[in-house]
């Protein structure tokens, strides 16, 4: 079998470029922060061998896809009319659609509010979040020393200054801290200083982000993997992916008008349980209570020892989960 082919479509009023692989029910794949494309690779040729059309665009903003400029073209209005989008551009009435991460949770409000173009859900490492009552970036952690990643990102050009210095050696810290081997050492040297941790996901305000010291590659992923990402971001920078979570706020005003609507197609919730989304604040709840959200949530299934990338460091569990979930739908 061939490998995935890339190609350039109109959607929304941008021009996404998509990867796809197979023929068959379409497979939308969306994937997230730091990423592209590329972190479907494995699912492709799976999904593909299973008799199916799976298509990976880069998301708005990634890759060899548009990168509109202003803050406010990335609301979730935006990226779920993108999805739409590629549907059209497919002539594809509906769709199975997978996210992760950004992804994740563009595909849990796509499924939410187009039920009739997404006619079931696939999501990986982030759960359905209600909308909380006040704004989200008003009650993300901070102190005198350290922030929240999230709040981090807020700052137009902070964290491009950081991350555009060596593009390379970002998405290496990036990708080995969040999966499940950086996850296991890291709490190791934590035990071993009996330094106090400054908590999941928080971020130094004299230090920045990055740690100082060279990181290994997790075995998931090789060189030549780590150079496709690195020549991704050197030419496409950093701006558009940070500019997802400036939208925070934004995209919670406008989910006012959606409170109360749950996802309401079938779901199959995947995550590894070494994942440090899983450990936020919070998400123990969200997973307790998805069901609730999620009535025809299928199964949630923890992956052990998987981080957070979790369609690369377990491709072949994710990919057989996928498949088996998509045969187990109707028609």
């Amino acid at each position: 079998m061939s490998g995935p082919t890339q190609r350039t479509i109109k959607a929304n009023g941008i021009s996404l470029n998509v990867a796809e692989q197979g023929e068959g029910p379409l497979v939308l794949l969306c994937h997230g922060f730091p990423e592209s494309w590329y972190s479907w690779r494995h699912q492709l040729e799976a999904l593909a061998a299973a008799g199916y059309h799976a298509v990976a665009p880069d998301m708005r903003g990634y890759g060899k896809s548009d990168k509109p400029e202003a803050i406010d073209q990335y609301t979730i209005f935006h990226l779920i009319g993108d999805l739409v989008g590629v549907l059209d551009a497919f002539k594809a009435r509906s769709a199975i659609i997978v996210g992760h991460d950004w992804g994740a949770g563009i595909a849990w409000h796509a499924a939410r509010l187009r039920p009739d173009r997404f006619h079931a859900a696939a999501i990986l490492s982030v759960p359905y979040r209600p909308r909380s009552e006040m704004r989200p970036t008003s009650v993300m952690p901070q102190t005198t020393d350290a922030q929240f990643y999230q709040l981090y990102f807020q700052e137009p050009g902070a964290a491009e200054a950081e991350f555009e210095r060596d593009p390379r050696k970002t998405l290496a810290a990036m990708l080995f801290g969040g999966s499940g081997e950086g996850v296991t050492a890291i709490r190791a040297m934590a035990a071993a200083s009996g330094q106090p941790s400054k908590g999941v996901g928080m971020v130094s305000r004299k230090d920045g982000m990055l740690p100082k010291v060279p990181v290994p590659l997790p075995s998931w992923l090789s060189a030549a993997d780590l150079d496709y990402y690195a020549g991704e971001f050197a030419r496409s920078g950093f701006r558009g992916p940070l500019n997802y979570y400036r939208n925070i706020d934004r995209n919670w005003e406008l989910m006012g008008a959606f409170e109360g609507v749950k996802v309401v197609v079938p779901t199959l919730f995947m995550a590894g349980d070494h994942d440090m989304v899983i450990a936020f604040p919070g998400a123990a709840d969200h997973l307790a209570n998805m069901k609730q959200w999620v009535p025809q949530l299928r199964e949630i299934k923890m992956l052990p020892g998987c981080g957070h990338w979790t369609q690369q460091e377990r491709p072949n569990e994710v990919s057989a989960a996928l498949i088996d979930f998509l045969r187990s739908l109707p028609g």
